[in-house]
């Protein structure tokens, strides 16, 4: 099989890099390899290629810069699943896509289902949702896994900032009161992996650890692990304090309500998703190793 993987330097490509190589060979090609930003080239790549898999970890994911990179986010986040999804209609090839929390409107305290009303707050949000619609809509094979809050060991994210600034800083201020589940990058690769390997039926599926926290909980748990596995902080989790989101203003807004039932995917592949604590601890450990 072959197996073209887009955004290998991202956090979810890096690790799907790793999980998909048992499968087929895998083309992954670079930013300056391959310019994703123009329609033509990658019409040219895919016809060279001709892959029988596509895992699109590629996206836009700059939310506040989204505002005003309007075209660039289209590009990434919609235009470019809607041509993908066209190839594999037309070539019989299976797609693989993420999209975002960032899709829902964020009110409520109950987890959003597959099935719920969508309602994008930021561009960013809009031009995912856009994505998934023109993926649904091609009628090629696929799975869309919505997932939210994604770190690992590598790349820029929230786990790896807190940690930075709890080596110099006695006190932080975090958001309180937005609520989702902190999904590390390598569960959603090896999800991926199993889904494929075991002909999971394709389709919109939420792909998470169980539970959730505000970022303020996440940041909490960041430091009281960090410190048990021996790391040196200027600050423990009792120094971060919560606060609102109305304090902490940002160009593009943010959902409260990121919770996302897991029963549809759970029932499909007959498994139970892990907690999103025993998650960070794995892959803290990971990081500080």
């Amino acid at each position: 099989m072959k197996i073209l993987l887009l955004g290998k330097t991202g956090q979810v490509g890096f690790e799907l890099h790793r999980t998909l190589s048992p499968l087929g060979t895998i083309f992954a090609p670079s930013q300056e390899e391959l310019d994703l930003s123009s329609p033509d080239a990658f019409a040219s790549f895919l016809d060279q290629t001709r892959p029988d898999l596509i895992a699109n970890a590629a996206a836009y994911t700059a939310v506040d810069a989204a505002e005003e990179n309007r075209e660039d986010a289209r590009r990434l986040n919609a235009q470019l699943p809607e041509q993908l999804a066209a190839y594999c209609k037309s070539h019989g090839a299976f797609l693989v896509h993420y999209s975002s929390d960032y899709v829902y409107p964020g009110h409520g305290n109950d987890p959003w289902q597959e099935t719920s009303e969508t309602g994008p707050l930021s561009v960013y949000g809009q031009t995912k949702l856009e994505g998934d619609q023109a993926i649904a809509k091609s009628g090629c094979e696929h799975y869309i896994f919505r997932t939210s809050w994604v770190y690992s060991a590598r790349g820029n994210n929230f786990m790896k900032t807190m940690l930075r600034l709890a080596q110099s800083k006695t006190e932080l201020n975090i958001v309180a009161d937005q609520i989702g589940a902190p999904t590390p990058a390598r569960l959603i690769a090896q999800i991926t992996t199993l889904a494929i390997h075991s002909n999971l039926p394709g389709g919109l599926y939420h792909l998470a650890p169980q539970g959730a926290t505000s970022w303020h909980g996440f940041a909490q748990a960041i430091f009281r692990l960090a410190k048990a596995q021996g790391e040196t902080l200027a600050m423990g989790p009792e120094n971060a304090h919560p606060i609102p989101t109305s304090d902490y203003p940002t160009p593009a807004e943010r959902p409260l309500n990121s919770r996302m039932a897991l029963g549809k995917l759970e029932d499909a592949m007959s498994i139970k998703l892990p907690d999103w604590r025993s998650q960070l601890e794995q892959t803290l450990s990971e990081y500080l190793v």
